[in-house]
């Protein structure tokens, strides 16, 4: 598609995709999240939008696969999306050059809250953003999804593109680096894409993990670094897990990865989790008449910071909709786990809604909950499926057929789906480094149960309607 349909041609694309969406979401769901979405332009197989800050966060994580999708019938060329603020269109760019992940105007080093798991990511990333290619290099920052990582690239090219003009920044993720690399192979071959990359004062990749058992692109990425790295550019390199235990990536690159600092970020503790939470709360401006209220949220959300942003987002919405000042009973409403989202509260014996387990995978895995929903078969969309399916019957008591609905599958999907996964669990396997993860980010930190531990039959009947 890009390069070979007109302006027109894409307007005719987004908006035949816009008709879509509308019936297929309810009417204020499209008013609120879509409508304000407008097609930029597309670079490669990525369609660049337009959208506001705080619609922008909300879309790319409950919508962005829904909208691929929609333009993708249409324009079988696209095959993810982008967002930039309103009114920068990269203008002025090769269709098939690398296009920078918009800078999130949240993402600065004044609005990261700081605590005893992060200080010293913050500090090394800091430094980095001061001086490029002489702090550190690279910088590998490593910890489970919403812990900060993203935001803290994030703050890097936001200071430098504030602060050192000059520099040409560019701030991606592995998955895009390797779709803009394949796509690159494919049409006018690797020559731009590598001169291109070679010409960057600073490289910022969010997500290295996604490159493991890719050998192509690990070959141009490792290219890529020794390029940069001998010219003194600067490197910031983010992933769920330290460079060690990236068992599947080529020895060379981990290798490279542990040649600068490599920070690791953990939890957030009561008092970090509070202080983001007064952060929230003084962005949407919620009637908080308890104090003590953001307390009992930190309490319930032991996990992530994307966790604790989804509770106070459910609080502030129920708040709204009720016309209530936030208190403790409306949190008790807003969180509990029957309600949708609700979360878990550690030691509480509370468990995670299906919800929850599906947003978790699909953090963790880098799979939109979309595709967990949607029929597609892939290897990686079914596994991580089969994994929330997994994860849904040993977190939860529901029934395989109360599972199933939740999936838009039947119950004998759910079953060979916990069969799959019990077969795959073992010691330092992919699998169960996965489960570990998704279980960290939900607060359950119980190490997952055996194949031969966990009930397969229907025992856990519903009650009659």
């Amino acid at each position: 598609m890009p390069g070979q349909v007109s302006n027109d041609d894409l307007a005719a694309v987004w908006a035949a995709s816009r008709d879509e969406l509308r019936r297929t979401v309810p009417a204020a769901t499209f008013e609120l999240w879509l409508a304000p979405l407008e097609v930029i332009s597309a670079h490669g197989s990525t369609l660049l939008l337009s959208a506001p800050p705080t619609v922008r966060r909300w879309v790319e994580r409950r919508y962005a696969g829904r909208i691929v999708a929609a333009v993708a019938s249409r324009a079988p060329g696209i095959t993810q999306i982008a967002f930039a603020a309103p009114g920068k269109e990269n203008a002025g760019a090769h269709p098939r050059d690398p296009v920078s992940t918009p800078i999130d105007p949240a993402h600065t080093f004044d609005r990261f809250v700081i605590g005893p798991g992060n200080r010293l990511a913050h500090a090394a990333a800091l430094a980095v953003a001061e001086l490029p290619g002489e702090a550190y290099n690279p910088l590998f920052l490593h910890g489970p999804p919403g812990l900060g990582k993203t935001h803290l690239l994030g703050a890097i090219a936001e200071y430098l593109g504030r602060n050192h003009p000059q520099l040409n920044i560019h701030q991606t993720t592995a998955e895009r680096f390797t779709t803009e690399f394949v796509g690159a192979l494919r049409h006018d071959g690797p020559q731009r894409f590598k001169q291109r990359y070679r010409e960057l004062d600073a490289l910022l990749i969010d997500d290295v993990q996604v490159l493991e058992g890719k050998a192509r692109t690990e070959e141009e990425f490792v290219h890529t670094f020794n390029a940069l790295y001998a010219a003194g550019k600067q490197i910031v390199l983010s992933s769920d897990r330290p460079p060690a235990a990236l068992a599947q990536l080529a020895e060379r690159l981990r290798d490279r990865f542990q040649w600068g600092l490599t920070v690791g970020l953990e939890q957030p503790d009561i008092r970090t989790r509070i202080a983001l939470l007064w952060r929230m709360a003084a962005r949407s401006s919620p009637e908080l008449t308890e104090p003590m209220a953001l307390q009992e949220i930190a309490g319930r959300v032991p996990g992530n910071v994307r966790l604790l942003e989804g509770a106070m987002t459910r609080v502030v919405a129920m708040a709204s909709v009720l016309s209530e000042p936030i208190t403790k009973p409306l949190i008790d409403k807003a969180l509990e786990p029957s309600a949708p989202g609700g979360v878990s509260s550690a030691g509480s014996g509370q468990t995670p809604s299906v919800l929850a387990i599906q947003e978790a995978v699909s953090s963790v895995l880098g799979v939109p909950r979309e595709d967990l929903l949607s029929p597609r078969r892939t290897p990686r969309v079914a596994r991580a499926r089969q994994l929330a399916m997994f994860l849904a019957r040993e977190l939860t008591p529901l029934s395989l057929a109360q599972i199933a609905r939740e999936f838009d599958r039947d119950h004998s999907t759910v079953l060979h789906a916990i069969r799959a996964v019990s077969q795959r669990l073992e010691p330092g396997s992919e699998t169960t480094d996965a489960i570990h993860r998704v279980r960290a980010s939900l607060g359950t930190t119980a190490p997952p149960e055996t194949s031969p531990g966990l009930p397969l039959d229907d025992s856990r009947r519903s009650p009659p309607a």
